[in-house]
């Protein structure tokens, strides 16, 4: 089994490595671009400031909206998402069959 390769991602203007799986790297980036995006809300609204209480408090939002899904109170993107991969992943194999008959 390989060992998960380090990829270096950005939050917040600072660079943190990660270390990750290749098969996991997109929804890694997925998930940077969203926390880096919540944390950048929470700075430009100015009411806390220093990085490490702007990811605490980002930290915070998303487990809120997490929980709030689990307990039914949202819809599951997620879920959705990783429907939506299994789909396109289907219509590109079939499309590909297609393609070698042409």
């Amino acid at each position: 089994m390989a060992e998960p390769k380090t990829v270096e991602v950005n939050l917040l203007g600072r660079s943190y490595r990660v270390a990750c799986d290749d098969n996991e790297r997109e929804a890694l980036m997925q998930a940077v671009a969203y926390l880096d995006a919540k944390m950048n809300e929470i700075r430009k609204a100015g009411k806390v400031m220093g990085a490490e209480r702007i990811a605490v408090m980002a930290a915070l939002n998303v487990a809120h909206e997490l929980l709030g899904m689990r307990l039914g109170a949202g819809f599951d993107v997620g879920k959705a998402k990783r429907r939506i991969s299994a789909i396109e992943s289907k219509l590109d194999a079939a499309i590909a069959k297609q393609e070698d008959l042409f």
